[in-house]
């Protein structure tokens, strides 16, 4: 079973995607009031004025590693990212193409530093005064639509878009700073001794702070230290992805540098090696009788531009921590790509973790209440995570299972109703899907959107 999804720098959508009612007029986006207010300083190094910086150890330089330092940097904390290798998770964003960043993510980021959320809209394509929807891919009607702006407006909440991996991941590197962020260091073990945890490198190389946040993705060292080594989940199905300078001849007005990305979805076994024609000839073969638009965008990439990878998750855990340990973003939750939430996710963890350590009191008797309370704050950043998490979490596995198992129309085999198939009839339980997403996918979306409960 195949499914097809097409972005243009990069909504997702269920077997295929069409953007209609494109609309380039500037919006005002409004004013938002959040809690940004300025701390003092807690931790380790003493300051000239008695009070002392709180040290975070964050293991991985992705996004949630690179949002968590900058939120922690604003803060006045003293903040060290260790990263395996910063090319390396630069070249995956080659690979994955652009990340979506919703209305409520788009708010923290600007919450956390202004001027880094105004490159990143600069950088970035808008998307959400878009039409945005589910559409069958070999019809190419739609299936469902929902709107991602009416909502952002009346809450004065950016407009949801997308931006190239490569250019969130710079933009964020500036912004917190070479001498914050560690390459070629990979984290491979750590011991909390004394209320304090100790980060060992894979060259031998330890460092000492009060924090060590694992943001390290799915195939994290700190969660496996945490709970033990487990396999992750694997989808059963393998994904390809493309991109190509080409706009469709329904977008009026090009937002995305001329380029869109699409993804392909193929139910197969892991590891599976590429066909001897190549990745394009074997897509057009499983697409070929799809609509117009889908054959198109696959026929005008380049082979060279089209990438294969399995798709993996994890069954959500529902302790995310031990003593003044915890996880982040992928690390703690890692989600299929469907809906287009890991990286949201993500970000608004950063936002209430740095959130509950600000609760920390700024003085301390001892260093034993300060651990105390470090080790409280990151329980209740878990606890106040878990419940939305979950929900996107369960989401993202439930679109996975209706792309796999998606067949519109039905199936009489070779009996004595064979002849109905020219009629094409649609399946009873898709008709019954469709009213159900109608009514409910609005109100998950303006969920996503709006009801994160940050602030």
């Amino acid at each position: 079973m195949s499914s097809c999804n097409c972005l243009s720098f990069s909504n997702q959508f269920l077997c295929s995607l069409r953007f209609s009612g494109f609309r380039a007029k500037k919006i005002t986006n409004g004013s938002y009031s959040v809690r940004c207010e300025e701390r003092g300083y807690l931790g380790l190094d003493q300051e000239n004025d008695g009070n002392r910086k709180l040290r975070i150890l964050v293991a991985g330089g992705g996004i949630g590693g690179l949002v968590l330092a900058l939120a922690a940097k604003h803060r006045g904390y003293d903040v060290k990212v260790f990263e395996r290798d910063l090319s390396a998770v630069r070249g995956e964003g080659q690979h994955r193409g652009p990340i979506q960043l919703l209305s409520s993510a788009l708010a923290v980021l600007e919450a956390i530093d202004e001027k880094v959320a105004r490159q990143v809209v600069q950088a970035g394509c808008v998307t959400g005064n878009r039409i945005n929807g589910l559409a069958d891919g070999i019809s190419g009607d739609w299936f469902a639509k929902f709107d991602l702006l009416t909502p952002a407006v009346k809450r004065g909440l950016p407009i949801t878009q997308v931006i190239c991996r490569i250019t969130l991941q710079d933009i964020l590197v500036r912004a917190v700073g070479e001498d914050v962020v560690s390459n070629n260091s990979k984290v491979v073990d750590f011991v909390e001794e004394s209320g304090k945890v100790k980060v060992i490198l894979e060259d031998g190389r330890q460092y000492e702070g009060d924090v060590l946040v694992g943001a390290d993705g799915i195939w994290s060292k700190v969660r496996s230290k945490l709970f033990g080594a487990q396999q992750a989940n694997y989808s059963n199905y393998t994904c390809y992805s493309g991109l190509t300078h080409f706009v469709p001849p329904y977008i009026d007005t090009d937002v995305g540098s001329g380029k869109m990305q699409w993804y392909a979805f193929r139910k197969e076994a892991p590891m599976n090696d590429d066909p001897p024609g190549g990745k394009k000839e074997k897509l057009l073969e499983l697409f070929g009788s799809w609509c117009t638009e889908v054959v198109t965008l696959i026929s005008e990439t380049p082979e060279n531009m089209i990438l294969r990878r399995d798709i993996y998750d994890r069954d959500m855990i529902y302790s995310w921590g031990v003593g003044c340990v915890t996880l982040l973003g992928d690390a703690a939750h890692p989600m299929q790509p469907n809906l287009g939430q890991g990286g949201c996710m993500a970000i608004e963890d950063c936002y209430q973790l740095i959130h509950e350590l600000d609760k920390v009191a700024e003085t301390f008797g001892s260093e034993f209440s300060l651990s105390n309370e470090i080790v409280s704050a990151l329980r209740r950043y878990e606890k106040k995570r878990m419940f939305r998490v979950s929900i996107a979490h369960g989401m993202s596995r439930m679109a996975s299972q209706m792309l796999a198992g998606y067949r519109p129309y039905m199936n009489f085999g070779f009996g004595p109703l064979s002849h109905l198939l020219s009629w094409r009839p649609m399946h009873p339980a898709i008709i019954v899907a469709r009213i159900l997403l109608q009514i409910f996918l609005p109100q998950y979306m303006v969920w996503m959107i709006a009801g994160h409960g940050l602030w």
